[in-house]
């Protein structure tokens, strides 16, 4: 399968999005409910501004083909299960650490890619893909000092980090026939309806004393970081989509540093850094990619 022609638009569009999930965390800290509930209000809140943007735009919202739908429902069950694990880690580990394990995907997800292109990485790429995991490494640093304290939440944030695999390959596959709003907003509408029940389920507190935080989340992380990975990703090819959502760590961990007093060493910095220069490489022009071997038939 081509990818489809990127958008001049598309790489900043990617970069803004993955910037403002990276407040996610955060918010749901402050959010004041269960981490399930969090998930369910970031869904369900974000429904009414999509579904507004998406007309305004003339992505009008419509029910696609069956074929699609259950793609979509794919989607909403892959992003309500990451959320579920996801949000339940980070109150138990950094917020770095919470960030950088969830985005195990962005490997996951820059490998489906070159999978999906039947290509080796070119030299500038593979180069790229080093760095981005010495980057990891290195911010994994603080949190393998302090693995016993935060396993369970490090775990926790690993295992959403490959259902997010799964959402992206879904949301992938269905860009090329839905424009991202409407894909958006049918994915959040069953992401909702399958977390609303789970929180009941397990007895969390669902109505905030404090609504600020949870508007917040919905705007920021949904509405915003969610809505311009989407479009994205129907213009950007994986493997550069799971190197920009590795600013996300980094930018978690400075938030952490700032609000929490979470250290930050050197180790940290510098995995930062090979991280932001990993991206700037694949951005680079190249000569292209080598293709895999054919396989046998």
């Amino acid at each position: 399968m081509s990818h489809p022609k990127s958008h001049p638009f598309a790489f900043a569009a990617l970069i803004i999005g993955s910037c403002a999930l990276a407040f996610g965390p955060w918010l749901v800290r402050l959010s004041g409910v269960g981490p399930v509930a969090a998930g369910f209000w970031r869904l369900a809140l974000a429904l009414p501004f999509l579904f507004v943007i998406a007309s305004a735009i003339g992505q009008p919202v419509h029910w696609p083909r069956r074929g699609l739908v259950i793609l979509i429902v794919l989607a909403g069950f892959f992003f309500a299960a990451d959320l579920a694990a996801w949000h339940t880690g980070i109150h138990m580990t950094k917020l770095g650490n919470a960030t950088l394990f969830g985005n195990v995907s962005s490997f996951g997800f820059a490998a489906w890619g070159l999978w999906l292109a039947r290509r080796w990485p070119s030299l500038m790429q593979a180069a790229a893909l080093l760095l981005a995991a010495l980057g990891a490494a290195l911010l994994m640093g603080s949190s393998a000092e302090l693995s016993a304290r935060h396993v369970r939440g490090d775990l926790l944030a690993l295992f959403a980090g490959l259902l997010y695999v799964g959402y992206l390959i879904a949301v992938e596959r269905a860009r090329g026939a839905l424009a991202p709003l409407p894909l958006l907003f049918l994915a959040s509408v069953f992401g909702a309806a399958m977390l609303l029940p789970l929180s009941l389920l397990l007895g969390e507190q669902v109505i905030p004393a404090n609504w600020g935080p949870i508007f917040m989340l919905a705007l920021g992380s949904q509405v915003v970081g969610q809505g311009l990975l989407v479009y994205a990703i129907g213009s950007v090819p994986p493997l550069v989509v799971g190197l920009a959502l590795l600013t996300q760590p980094a930018i978690s961990a400075l938030i952490g540093w700032v609000v929490y007093q979470e250290t930050l060493s050197r180790l940290d910095w510098l995995g930062a850094a090979a991280i932001g220069f990993a991206l700037v490489l694949v951005r680079l022009p190249e000569r292209g990619l080598r293709r895999l071997p054919e396989q046998p038939t």
